[in-house]
């Protein structure tokens, strides 16, 4: 017999072998690296299920029953049934990851694996043994399944082929599949004895021998047998169609799901209506196609002992039966609940609403669906009695073997069956760490082996639908929409808050204002917004107008703000023309920027001039790609930490895709794992940047990273590769400046023009800063003098001539107006 075992295909004598390994081998995977579920999902997109045809065959299904199984596994490992599944049972994505639920206090919670979860499944559900198993990976455990005896294979093929799509090798390691029959005890015994915990299917002897040799304290997952009927009132008992739906019910898959109706009720006392019913329901059962398969002898033997027996019944007045060659409709006017013996055998039974409680309640632990056929008014009352006895779903006649991603099953989370809760309770030290696990551990998910798509090519990644669009703001071309269901935007916006927390962001104590613009589709207030929202914090979202800025320093001083979350432009113009009455103020402690550079000097001037003690970057994000990067209360200047838990970056060489060498600068590329709007995989965002190696003083392990500007901002002028971030420190470093800078590019036919546009009343003397960027910019100096190619205009203007973009207000660094640009 062939068995999978931690990625290798053995035999007999390796199980008997390794049986007794089994502890040893749950503690290397629990001790090691853990499973992030976006693994599992990436591997399932992957799978051709259709390759396992010939498996289900062998198993002895049918033409029909395997599309059935091969359609409900295709749905069920779908990405989107995974995520859902992943977000309704257990919270979100990741939920392993030790995450506060609270930011206004140290207290973080996740969703641990057990340990080694063994699997016993049984012969008639053919994928059970797939998603058991991928429900023990998503809640990150070490699976042993063990296969029914007349699984031909399939179970084992379809994992093995799983595991295959994982380039990381965890999902391998965490899976073991056994085909041998219960009656070997021994290996019973050796693999349950090992288990932390016990999925198993069957009925009551199943689980019983189960529970007996699994260790102490060891959880036992029942999957056992359940009991499903209909329920209809009069107004629905004589409806064809609710008739032919029930029949619907009754023949697919011969009754061999749990949720197949066994019994029909009826809300009435009468037996004549209970005949009668059962009379007009065997004629449209009748007209049902052939059976998908046959009962075996043993259940040929108990469908014609239960036949006769009701038939015995009927000189009693008790029971009627109506029978053809394979369906049997048995009448019964006693209100006790009967199982079935299947293959279209279901039994007709009065049950007034009255009687409800009295009559199911003592089979609450066995009751799964019923499908109730009412009006509107009785649908709502009954479906209240119903659960109120232990049924677990409810749902209409012809829709009980149907279902909906993320439904519970057996009236629970399997996934929460398959994990625990636990938490850790911190102090103060923890009180800008949004996760513990960012200070254990630091793993990027691989990439996909996809061509890398550039930033121009943004607008071809848009083919899914998509919830909320927003623009770009256009500071490095043509404004896009970047597409975002809202199942994204939940997410990006709790990393969000994790980032404003990061860099110092107090949701207890700070009184926040959002200054970031609004409006024509702009994210960065909305966005921020929402972090704040997600964080608690108190919140004045006064947003940043350019007419408005005395209403909004007004603003600040009646309100006692103390943080500010703005663009850097925005707030240097709001110090320099109210800069009195907000020193006056002095109440200003925090500002965190997006969306610009903030020069060093501006920097010291607000901390020197208004005391300001916190001015750091609020988050590294693009509308393209939402929130990338965190600063730390460590990290100065353009660093920041990689958000592992949303993507991957790759900084790659300037002219190939080859990866660059630790601290050289290259392109930043991001693959973006979650979002659904909008693909992103190996996308170049337009920014350069370097890895920055070492450890961070913040004790934080996820890597970090330096932003170098954009690539927009290195340009090609006169046969010159020239940087904006260049000319900007040098006017930093030269002459303290701490204003606007933009550089325009310019064309005639005497050759190209280089403007560098500087703050009037802040900066020097044109002529002073044109001698200075001659004489410390020698690519410049270059083609000014020795190849006469360039010419340097300087100005000084007022802040409201420099060009900006229309959506956004942010300044543009570098403005082309060549008709030929190269960059």
């Amino acid at each position: 017999m062939r068995h999978f075992w931690q990625g290798e295909w053995v035999g007999d004598e390796a199980v008997a072998l390794r049986l007794d390994t089994l502890d040893d081998r749950t503690q290397q995977v629990i001790t090691g690296p853990r499973l992030n579920p976006l693994v599992v999902l990436a591997a399932a997109e992957k799978l051709d299920l259709e390759q396992h045809r010939a498996s289900l065959v062998s198993w002895g299904l049918d033409e029909v029953e395997v599309d059935e199984t091969l359609d409900a596994l295709r749905h069920a490992l779908s990405r989107d049934s995974l995520e859902r599944k992943l977000k309704r049972e257990l919270g979100n994505l990741d939920p392993a990851r030790m995450v506060r639920f609270d930011f206004r206090t140290p207290t973080y919670e996740a969703w641990v694996p057990l340990g080694l979860l063994a699997h016993v499944t049984a012969g008639n559900a053919p994928a059970a043994g797939v998603l058991s198993a991928v429900e023990g990976l998503l809640s990150g455990n070490l699976n042993v399944i063990k296969v029914a005896s007349d699984d031909s294979g399939f179970t084992a093929e379809v994992l093995a082929a799983l595991a295959s799509h994982d380039q990381t090798g965890q999902i391998a390691a965490r899976l073991v599949v056994l085909h041998f029959s219960s009656s070997r005890t021994d290996w019973m015994t050796r693999m349950l004895g090992a288990a932390d915990a016990v999925a198993v299917w069957g009925g009551e002897e199943a689980i019983t021998g189960v529970t007996e040799l699994v260790k102490p304290g060891a959880r036992v997952i029942d999957w056992g047998p359940k009991l499903s009927f209909a329920y209809l009132t009069r107004d629905s008992w004589s409806d064809v169609d609710t008739l032919r739906a029930l029949a619907a019910d009754v023949c697919r898959l011969e009754q061999q799901a749990c949720s197949s109706p066994q019994v029909i009720y009826l809300d009435t006392e009468d037996s004549s209506q209970v005949f009668a019913f059962a009379e007009r329901f065997a004629s449209v059962l009748e007209q049902a196609g052939p059976p998908t398969r046959e009962p075996s002898q043993a259940e040929w033997a108990e469908i014609t002992n239960t036949v006769l027996v009701t038939q015995l019944e009927e000189h009693l007045g008790f029971t009627k039966v109506h029978a053809g060659g394979n369906w049997r409709v048995l009448a019964d006017v006693r209100f006790a609940p009967r199982t079935s013996p299947l293959y279209r055998t279901v039994w007709v039974k009065p049950l007034p609403r009255k009687q409800i409680t009295s009559v199911l309640r003592p089979m609450r632990r066995y009751l799964q669906t019923v499908g109730l056929a009412a009006d509107r008014p009785d649908t709502a009352a009954l479906a209240r009695s119903f659960v109120s006895v232990g049924v677990q779903r409810i749902t209409t006649p012809g829709s009980m073997l149907g279902g909906y991603s993320g439904e519970p099953h057996d009236g629970v989370y399997a996934l929460q069956r398959y994990s625990n809760r636990v938490s850790v309770q911190l102090d103060d030290r923890f009180a800008t760490d949004a996760s513990l696990d960012d200070l254990a551990e630091s793993r990027q998910l691989p990439v996909p082996p996809v061509p890398v798509t550039l930033k121009s090519d943004f607008e071809t990644l848009q083919d899914r639908p998509a919830d909320v669009y927003f623009r770009s703001g256009g500071s490095s071309g043509a404004p896009k929409l970047s597409a975002y269901t809202w199942a994204d935007w939940d997410e990006q916006m709790w990393v969000g808050a994790e980032a404003l927390l990061a860099t110092g962001l107090d949701p207890r104590h700070d009184r926040v204002m959002n200054l970031f613009f609004n409006g024509h589709m702009y994210a960065s207030f909305v966005s921020f917004f929402s972090a704040l929202e997600r964080m608690n914090a108190v919140q004045f979202p006064m947003g940043g107008e350019w007419d408005q800025l005395d209403a909004i320093a007004q603003a600040i001083v009646d309100n006692r703000v103390d943080t500010l979350l703005t663009a850097p432009s925005f707030v240097q113009r709001l110090f320099a023309e109210h800069g009195s009455m907000l020193k006056e103020y002095g109440g200003i402690r925090k500002i965190f920027y997006a969306g610009e550079h903030f020069g060093a000097q501006a920097i010291a001037r607000l901390r020197d001039e208004f005391g300001v003690e916190t001015i750091r970057s609020a988050a590294y994000a693009t509308v393209d790609a939402g929130p990338v990067g965190y600063q730390c209360q460590a990290s100065a200047g353009k660093v920041h930490h990689l958000f592992t838990s949303l993507h991957t970056l790759e900084i790659l060489d300037r002219e190939t895709d080859r990866l660059v060498s630790s601290g050289e600068p290259g392109r930043l590329v991001f693959t973006t794992h979650t979002r659904r709007g909008q693909r992103l995989e190996r996308y170049e965002i337009g920014d350069l940047g370097r890895w920055v190696p070492g450890d961070c003083p913040c004790g934080r392990q996820t890597p970090r990273f330096e932003l170098l500007g954009r690539t927009g901002d290195v340009f090609r002028a006169a046969a010159q590769t020239l940087n904006y971030r260049r000319f900007l420190t040098i006017l930093e470093d030269e002459h303290s400046y701490s204003g606007a800078f933009q550089v325009e590019l310019n064309e005639d036919a005497r050759g190209e023009e280089l403007v560098v546009r500087l703050e009037n009343g802040r900066a020097p003397e044109p002529a002073v800063t044109h001698r200075t960027l001659l004489s410390l910019y020698p690519e410049v100096s270059e083609a000014v003098e020795q190849d006469g190619l360039l010419t340097v205009r300087v100005e000084n203007v007022p802040l409201a001539e420099f060009q900006r973009t229309k959506s956004s207000g942010k300044l543009i660094a570098v403005v082309d107006r060549r008709s030929s640009r190269s960059v």
